[in-house]
């Protein structure tokens, strides 16, 4: 019995030993999950603290996710405030254009309006290279490379700045040389240098401006801008009112009140980008040029720069004919014009959102988003475009007596609205593609295309049908020759490279970086 006893107490102390053993393993397997479920509860809440953080950014950054979501609102939302803006601005500059007529004579009006021409050529050659900016950032943004973001905001800024002053002191010397070339009429030649001269003033605020914008562009911000030239764009209707009929400075007063609201856009622009958060914030300390950053820029931004430039050259060179017909056509072509920027800012935007679109989209290798947005930015634009030209065209005579009521600029300024502002809506058959195709990093192609297009056809033009035909309408003409040539070439030269480039993506869907990004 006491042999069987002993054994059953064994037993009984071996199970109570495996038993505090099993409790003290259930207790240490369960300390440890609580620990988990600790570190897992922490790991949750440090990315929903990450997330918050990151939505505040975008927030506060007014930035807009166009890699997901309907493409067809957010370019809407994208672009409206972009022509907004432009609007606006030609409205202001209208009223330039408007006040000079009106308060100090026809040759004023003339000597204003024969500088557009000049005075496009040379700032649509930095709002060229602003899109090297836009793009870089853009694509930068698509991939997620903060370092470069700010290296490219940093070196926009110096190179602006560099840019801007060149351009002042360039100025002075060329002014006169410049209208004497496309033969400005004698009588309103004088008038003409001083504002010219005086317009090159404010050309380090505009560079600054135009490159600024861009980056805000390149995050989808097209607001901010558009405040900015609200409040300048006031700014300018009161300083010319107040330079020309009360202080009575004729162009001299038109001309300083462009500078002037031109410096406080610039300055607006400059501190909300001194305010902002995350790489795009502007820091003074920081601003120098990063070699590889503004490589980048000028290989994407110079053949768009010289695009727009013999664009604009073509233009001088059709100002020069224009000038042959006398001050009366010139007013009245200058004051057709201004109609004509009114309908062109809605394509303009659009090219600008598809740009954009198509760059950030390509960076994150989103390849059929790329194509959806061109479609629906050329449909959007076009149509909005003839729309708009022909509420213009039907309200013409109209809206040109806010400008002048000498019948014959009346007569050159409707036949300028009949021949050129009614097919605006034309040019968005190259300006959307070339877009398209500098999104995609390749901004040689556009720039050749533009030249032989434009710029040649309109040379040979000139020197020949309208030698043979001259005539104010044979001279408009051309225009709209040259949009049909230059847009066939641009659509197809768009489908071969996006059968290319779009084709052409990683195992994981993400698009090649480009050679040109």
């Amino acid at each position: 019995m006491k042999h069987n006893d002993g054994k059953e107490t064994d037993i009984r102390m071996k199970h109570n030993d495996e038993k505090e053993t099993d409790i003290r393993m259930s207790a240490e397997k369960s300390k440890e999950r609580s620990i988990e479920k600790s570190i897992e509860k922490g790991k949750e809440k440090g990315k929903e603290t990450n997330t918050e953080k990151n939505t505040d950014y975008r927030k506060k950054s007014h930035e807009m996710d166009m890699l997901n979501g309907s493409l067809a609102l957010k370019m809407l939302i994208f672009a409206m405030p972009l022509a907004a803006s432009s609007i606006l601005q030609q409205l202001f500059n209208s009223a330039d254009v408007a006040v000079a007529g009106r308060f100090a004579g026809s040759d004023a009006l003339a000597a204003v309006g024969s500088n557009a021409a000049v005075v496009a050529l040379f700032v649509n050659v930095f709002v060229g290279l602003s899109v090297g900016v836009n793009v870089l950032v853009a694509h930068y943004i698509g991939q997620n490379k903060k370092d470069s973001i700010s290296r490219c905001v940093h070196t926009s800024v110096k190179f602006a700045l560099i840019c801007g002053i060149v351009m002042l002191v360039a100025g002075m010397f060329v002014a006169r040389p410049i209208l004497e070339a496309i033969d400005t009429p004698e009588r309103v030649l004088d008038q003409a240098v001083l504002y010219l001269r005086i317009y090159f003033v404010g050309m380090p605020f505009i560079i600054l401006y135009n490159f600024g914008a861009a980056v805000l562009r390149a995050i989808g911000d097209t607001r901010r801008p558009l405040y900015c030239l609200i409040v300048s764009g006031v700014l300018n209707v009161v300083l010319n009112l107040f330079f020309v009929c009360v202080c009575k400075l004729g162009v001299a007063g038109v001309g300083m009140a462009t500078v002037i609201s031109n410096v406080v856009s610039t300055g607006i622009v400059m501190y909300i980008l001194m305010h902002e958060e995350g790489p795009l914030r502007l820091d003074i300390k920081n601003i120098r040029i990063d070699k590889v950053c503004l490589g980048k820029i000028l290989r994407i931004g110079a053949p768009s720069a010289i695009q727009t430039a013999v664009f604009s050259l073509s233009n001088v060179l059709i100002q020069g004919g224009i000038n042959s017909f006398g001050p009366d056509a010139v007013a009245g072509s200058s004051t057709g014009l201004n109609f004509e920027y009114f309908a062109y800012f809605v394509i303009s935007a659009y090219a600008q959102a598809a740009v954009t679109f198509v760059s950030q989209n390509y960076g994150a290798g989103e390849k059929e988003r790329c194509r959806k947005a061109l479609r629906i930015a050329m449909l959007e634009g076009m149509l909005m475009t003839a729309v708009f030209s022909s509420v213009m065209m039907l309200s013409g005579d109209f809206l040109v007596r806010f400008y002048t009521t000498d019948t014959e600029v009346i007569k050159y300024a409707l036949i300028r609205m009949k021949h050129v502002m009614l097919l605006e809506a034309m040019t968005g058959t190259y300006e959307m593609t070339a877009a398209a195709l500098r999104g995609l990093g390749r901004s040689m192609l556009p720039a050749i295309i533009t030249v032989v297009g434009s710029v040649v056809f309109r040379i040979i033009w000139i020197y020949t049908v309208f030698a043979r035909y001259h005539s104010f309408g044979m001279l408009l003409n051309v225009y709209i020759v040259s949009w049909i040539i230059t847009g066939t070439a641009m659509i197809i030269a768009y489908i071969l490279v996006s059968r290319k480039v779009l084709g052409h993506t990683r195992a994981g869907g993400k698009a090649a970086e480009t050679a040109a990004v």
